[in-house]
């Protein structure tokens, strides 16, 4: 009975500890820095929803490249000379960089030096979701941010809009996610917008000829084209990416790509391969709460790629520069 009890002991600390990860990382370190991230995402959401929509986008494109560590969060400096992930194409239109640094400063306030931008970026992630009406999940800290940021990096390894099946599955396998995290993480779009060139060469130019994509709905295509798009190199118009329900987390996304109205080519390839497709009939066929559940899941996998713990990295006082520069330049 004792050595029972004490592996029950031991898979109740592991349940808590993933990787150098866990619950409660600043426990006694910065006792409150959850809850004051949780409470600026609660006052502030609710006035500004599609910034949930913004800040997963942010979580999902910082941990797919360098792993989640905070990169896309620096800035160009002279002294480092590339540019970083945040001017790279598939980052040009990502929103929350200063909500996440109002965050840094209201947690740095009350312990200076101590929680990382990284963490701080997955938890408002999480409680901005919650925020919404979505899923929750757990979120182990201990993260440390990331001293390199490179925009080509970016450019190569963040999936795009207009990638097929095939390179989808890559993309996810290269980060340790199976097919079932690439259904799970794309619900996603469930909530928020999109701009035209993300999509408008489905409308206008799909194989170079003046053609549309086939495989998206003709009724959709006609009204994206219309009310939305009206020329392909319209860059200002919102689109929403789950109409009609994109401020509600809910699988309305999925039976929409069974509809053919997924927004996007990486939308639509979901449902030409038979893994993917079983897993999207899967979860329309079961609850809302399984599908919350899962998709927690693949998001407390997807928040543990290549982080860096331990002595790697550092705790950047300001998330948007190295603390070395900040040292050169006082200013920061």
């Amino acid at each position: 009975m004792k050595g029972f009890c004490s592996i029950l002991v031991i898979l109740a600390i592991l349940g808590l500890v993933q990787g150098d990860l866990k619950l409660g990382f600043y426990t006694s370190s910065c006792p409150k820095a959850e809850k004051i991230v949780q409470d600026y995402v609660n006052k502030h959401i609710p006035n500004a929803p599609s910034l949930a929509a913004a800040l997963i986008r942010m979580n999902f494109h910082d941990c797919f490249v360098r792993g989640c560590d905070a990169s896309i969060l620096l800035n160009f400096t002279s002294a480092s000379g590339n540019q970083t992930e945040k001017v790279a194409i598939p980052n040009q239109t990502v929103r929350g960089f200063g909500f996440i640094d109002a965050i840094k400063s209201l947690v740095e306030a009350e312990c200076p030096g101590i929680v990382s931008c990284a963490d701080i970026i997955a938890l408002a992630s999480r409680d901005s979701i919650v925020a919404t009406g979505g899923p929750s999940w757990k979120v182990p800290t201990g993260r440390r941010d990331g001293l390199l940021s490179n925009a080509s990096e970016a450019l190569a390894q963040i999936p795009a809009p207009f990638n097929n099946i095939t390179v989808l599955i890559q993309n996810f396998a290269n980060k340790n996610l199976d097919v079932k995290d690439l259904v799970l993480l794309s619900a996603a779009h469930t909530i928020g917008i999109s701009h035209c060139p993300s999509f408008s060469n489905r409308l206008y130019n799909f194989t170079g000829v003046g053609d549309r994509d086939p495989s998206l709905d003709s009724e959709y295509a006609d009204n994206l084209r219309s009310r939305k798009c009206r020329t392909q190199n319209d860059n200002t118009t919102k689109v929403e990416m789950d109409p009609g329900s994109r401020k509600t987390f809910d699988l309305s996304y999925y039976s929409l790509l069974l509809k053919r109205r997924g927004l996007f080519e990486s939308d639509s390839a979901l449902t030409r391969n038979s893994n993917t497709l079983t897993y999207i009939n899967q979860l329309l066929q079961g609850s809302l709460q399984n599908f919350f559940s899962e998709f927690a899941s693949s998001m407390v996998k997807m928040n543990q790629i290549e982080v860096k713990t331990g002595t790697s990295g550092e705790i950047r006082r300001n998330c948007a520069v190295v603390n070395s520069l900040r040292v050169i330049d006082p200013l920061w």
